[in-house]
């Protein structure tokens, strides 16, 4: 019979592992067992979980500073700027003179020209605040804490539990490998002990 206990002490620790994450998305309706109530952790707190990762998402992970630096960066307002001076160029020499023959006959290709310079050199200083006042309305109508929070209280349990074993399935098999491990050793040391 001695030699059971590290058997059993593998079984248990196995079970238990096995039983704590089964607790994480189990119960998903609250059962109440006298004393004390019974419901996994995901269900129980799925709102709050859902407001500490929205709000951590809104803080740590998006920043719209650093959009801000990065949109309104010069170098990458240069990169654009080939394609306004294209379309300021059929804008000039296909679409006003369609719209105003008249201006057409007094527009030439200088002016053009200097029409087109002195548009794009105005919208380079143009587009940081066009961008910067678009981020900041943007900013204002979009709360991430709340978007995030209600994408996470929407979730099931279910879903969320089918999610976690096809990302973690090897690993929480490594856990309760880990447990039967740990559980046989010390049914181990219990036997040692009790045959001494």
């Amino acid at each position: 019979m001695l030699y059971l206990i590290p058997i059993l002490g593998a079984f248990t620790g196995w079970l238990v592992i096995r039983a704590a994450l089964w607790l994480l998305f189990h119960p998903v309706k609250p059962v109440h067992l006298g004393l004390f109530t019974l419901q996994g952790m995901f269900p129980a707190r799925r709102q709050q979980l859902g407001e500490q990762l929205g709000n951590t998402v809104a803080t740590q992970f998006f920043s719209f500073e650093n959009i801000r630096a990065k949109l309104t960066d010069p170098e990458k307002i240069s990169a654009i700027k080939p394609y306004v001076e294209e379309h300021l160029e059929h804008f000039l020499r296909k679409k006003l003179p369609e719209t105003m023959p008249m201006i057409s006959m007094f527009i030439g290709d200088s002016t053009i020209l200097q029409i087109k310079t002195t548009l794009a050199n105005e919208l380079d200083l143009l587009f940081p605040k066009l961008i910067s006042q678009y981020l900041d309305n943007v900013q204002n109508e979009l709360d991430l804490r709340a978007i995030v929070s209600a994408k996470v209280a929407a979730l099931s349990a279910d879903e969320l539990e089918q999610a976690m074993h096809r990302q973690l399935g090897a690993g929480l098999s490594k856990m309760g490998w880990a447990g039967a491990a740990l559980g046989f050793v010390i049914g181990l040391l219990q036997m040692l002990l009790a045959m001494a």
